[in-house]
């Protein structure tokens, strides 16, 4: 009998313990780690700041979902890791692994400008349900006293969808309210370009992008960084100074602190490095996925920026993590697998909305392509991401990973979670 840790319940860590329960003799242990009592589906959060939907609309208690399914839970937070006696201490116990699943997410770097808030700064967040309360709080006092918004991200970040998503949202919110034209916005981006998205060379992204904010009459800043933010305005580099009475500007992402605090296992930032099998190459009873990995960025850009992470690409990661598993134990006898890391991402608008998926999110590194591209528009985004929450979080109600329709339906797009690792690059 193996035990099979995985820390962090979210997007990763809760459907992939769902596959490896699936896959896995009773007689193995799974064991589910995580320090919030609650599954939240994080893409939904910028509704929560615009009180478009409350947040626990958008959230799970763990504890009985897992223990229906034979998974056993553990709420606390984890203080330490060691690979190498295979130990974890949580909540001051130590608990051995076999196996050990990073699914964390990751930390946010508030420091990286000072000003940067929420809790120490000026400017509101929707990385986690905490800060989109926060944002909640500041909006709806914004709407009784409007002014000029700015939405942004900083050097390093790497989630751009929010930044999309919250400006046009904003828009949407702000006409229906009456109030759009005391409300000057402005969006401020170090992509190179805007609908860069961190990835870049994504088919008539750009633009569809610019075309939106145009007819928005949002006023668009790219290839710029801030540099500190006060009270009631922010400065970039360059000098220009925004007013605003209101700021939501998406941090940069870190590993989270004790992932760091082990010699050997992450980078400077925090982040695991894998292999094409989502294992630690030092380290081969710890698996990674989702935001939590190491990705490096295909291109140079003036300004730093990360590769995004979806939700997809998160669960290909955890199906790839649950299948070599199951092959090592030798439950399954098959090829080992690596996710394809294709990407689908919907920015719900209000009126409209955009997807984009690509396939793969990173490019071909001889040539510098992918397989395919496209960035769509349309009022039926919106309605899509919409039904995606509900059904994702049906199927986490159900104990269900990734489903066979789910899987035939992305086949209908041309797209797949995980694909075979060719002899020549297991390792």
């Amino acid at each position: 009998m193996v035990h099979v840790v995985l820390l962090g319940a979210g997007i990763g860590g809760l459907p992939t313990a769902y596959e490896l329960r699936h896959l896995l003799p009773k007689s193995h242990r799974i064991t589910l780690i995580s320090d919030n009592p609650k599954f939240t589906f994080i893409p939904s959060l910028p509704w929560v700041a615009f009180d478009l939907t409350p947040l626990e609309n958008i959230q799970l208690d763990i504890e009985n979902l897992l223990l229906r399914k034979g998974i056993n839970w553990i709420e606390g937070k984890v203080t330490a890791l060691d690979p190498h006696t295979q130990t974890l201490k949580v909540a001051g116990k130590r608990i051995n692994y076999d196996y050990v699943v990073i699914a964390t997410g990751a930390s946010l770097a508030l420091n990286v400008v000072p000003g940067l808030g929420p809790e120490e700064g000026y400017t509101q967040s929707v990385c986690n349900p905490h800060h989109a309360l926060l944002a909640r709080e500041a909006w709806r006092k914004f709407l009784e006293n409007p002014g000029p918004l700015v939405v942004g991200a900083v050097p390093g970040a790497s989630c751009f969808g929010p930044l999309y998503e919250f400006t046009m949202l904003a828009d949407y919110v702000l006409r229906t309210e009456g109030l759009r034209h005391q409300v000057p916005i402005t969006l401020v981006t170090p992509e190179p370009y805007a609908g860069h998205l961190g990835i870049g060379g994504m088919t008539n992204s750009a633009e569809l992008v610019s075309q939106l904010l145009e007819e928005r009459d949002i006023k668009l800043i790219e290839n710029a960084e801030i540099a500190e933010i006060f009270p009631e305005k922010m400065t970039l580099a360059d000098g220009r100074i925004l007013p605003f009475q209101y700021s939501m500007v998406v941090p940069p992402f870190q590993g989270v602190a004790f992932l760091r605090s082990v010699k050997g296992l992450t980078d400077e930032k925090g982040f695991v490095p894998i292999l094409p099998t989502c294992q630690h190459p030092n380290f081969p009873s710890i698996y990674s996925l989702g935001v939590a990995v190491q990705l490096t960025q295909p291109e140079q850009t003036p300004i730093p920026i990360g590769v995004p992470k979806t939700g997809q690409m998160t669960e290909a990661m955890g199906m790839a993590v649950a299948h070599n598993i199951a092959r090592e134990l030798g439950v399954i006898e098959a090829a080992p697998v690596t996710p394809t890391l294709e990407a689908i991402c919907m920015a719900d608008f209000g009126a409209t909305g955009l997807i984009f998926i690509a396939a793969p999110v990173l490019p071909d590194p001889i040539t510098g392509k992918r397989r395919s591209s496209v960035a769509k528009r349309g009022r039926w985004v919106s309605w899509i991401k919409i039904a995606f929450e509900k059904f994702f979080l049906i199927k986490m109600r159900l104990g269900m990973s990734v489903p066979w329709f789910e899987r035939w339906g992305l086949r209908v797009f041309g797209l797949s979670l995980v694909e075979p690792i060719p002899n020549r690059i297991k390792n």
